[in-house]
């Protein structure tokens, strides 16, 4: 089994690849990564003109979600799927991050195959679904199925240009559910637990696949009052990742603070979740520092669809009267720029070089 990359190794693994900037995507077509990848509503119609509306501002990569589930019910049908996909990514100039597991359940629902929930008018994200599902998570039983999983997924693909480089566990932990009434539950102990240690076996079934893209698992957790990634959850992504990688949905100067903590280990940085306008999250401000630090970016989301991820957090919607403004995403359904300020600055920065 491989080990964790070197500095040295990294850091060499980054410079053969230019500053890139991208986005977390689902097409507008699916509400989940479920409804993305499973073959009754995989719409690659919709992904090869959506990944060509993005070609034309000079994006070089995108990070999207696998789901479990559906690698349960149809391996075969989910890796030649996946092959199709980084078919369209590739000639549209973009590399890809694939996520395999994650926490992110919003939907309150364990993942099931099949006809998804429509989204829930007016709410952020409403059936997002986990993967492997809080109840797989929390019972080690289910674990070597998660294992083959991995090891397969990863196995399949371990020298696949066309793959940047695996994000092993979405915001492991995270078990968020928006509330119409605005509230966000979100501590569950039970599940953190089990994540941290799933997390970590994670790393080791990867690795055991000698893949030649580097591993992370990006730290997720700021919290008020306290140093951002100081949860033992990052704690621990960040000591196993190959590369650094991190969410933060937070203010210019907080997001230079962070970056200067980051950039001390010495290893590539990448930012794989960020841009939260109601918040301060900017792409005019964010999107410069992140290129002259050199650091990869990935904001959330690319066009308005059934994730209604243009809609604020629930929490911020209660308080925010500005109902025209984009919480998320760049791009309208028809694939006309929310802000042609904001992408006519994509464009210039991915295509000066």
């Amino acid at each position: 089994m491989s080990k964790k990359w070197s500095g040295e190794k990294a850091r060499a693994w980054y410079q053969q690849h230019p500053w890139g900037c991208g986005f977390n995507y689902l097409p507008r077509t699916a509400v989940n990564w479920t409804e993305m990848w499973q073959s009754d509503t995989f719409d690659l119609t919709t992904i090869e003109q959506e990944l060509g509306w993005a070609r034309e501002y000079g994006y070089s990569q995108l990070r999207t979600n696998l789901p479990h589930i559906i690698w349960l019910n149809d391996r075969d049908g989910l890796i030649y799927r996946i092959d199709r996909f980084l078919r369209v990514a590739d000639r549209c100039g973009m590399r890809v991050v694939l996520t395999l597991l994650d926490d992110c359940a919003f939907s309150g629902d364990e993942p099931f195959a099949g006809p998804q929930k429509p989204p829930v008018r007016g709410l952020h994200n409403s059936q997002a679904a986990g993967s492997p599902g809080r109840d797989r998570v929390v019972d080690p039983a289910c674990w070597s199925d998660i294992e083959r999983y991995i090891s397969d997924i990863v196995g399949h693909f371990a020298a696949d240009t066309r793959i940047l480089l695996w994000d092993l566990y979405n915001e492991p932990g995270n078990r968020g559910i928006f509330c119409p009434d605005g509230e966000y539950r979100q501590y569950d102990a039970k599940l953190e637990i089990y994540a941290l240690t799933l997390m970590s076996h994670a790393f080791g079934w990867a690795r055991a696949q000698n893949p030649s893209q580097p591993l992370t698992v990006g730290a997720w957790h700021i919290e008020p009052g306290s140093a951002p990634f100081s949860h033992p959850v990052d704690r621990v992504a960040l000591h196993l990742s190959d590369v650094v990688s991190y969410h933060a949905y937070v203010d210019t100067p907080t997001q230079l603070e962070i970056l200067t903590a980051l950039l001390a280990f010495n290893r590539p940085v990448l930012c794989t979740e960020w841009l939260a306008r109601h918040v301060g999250s900017v792409l005019a401000e964010q999107l410069p520092l992140f290129k002259a630090l050199r650091v990869g970016a990935f904001h959330w989301g690319l066009v308005q669809g059934k994730t209604q991820t243009w809609l604020p957090w629930p929490a911020i919607a209660s308080r925010h009267g500005d109902d025209a403004l984009w919480f998320h995403d760049v791009l309208t359904a028809q694939g006309q720029p929310y802000s042609r300020d904001e992408m006519e600055r994509v464009r210039r920065l991915c295509l000066a070089g």
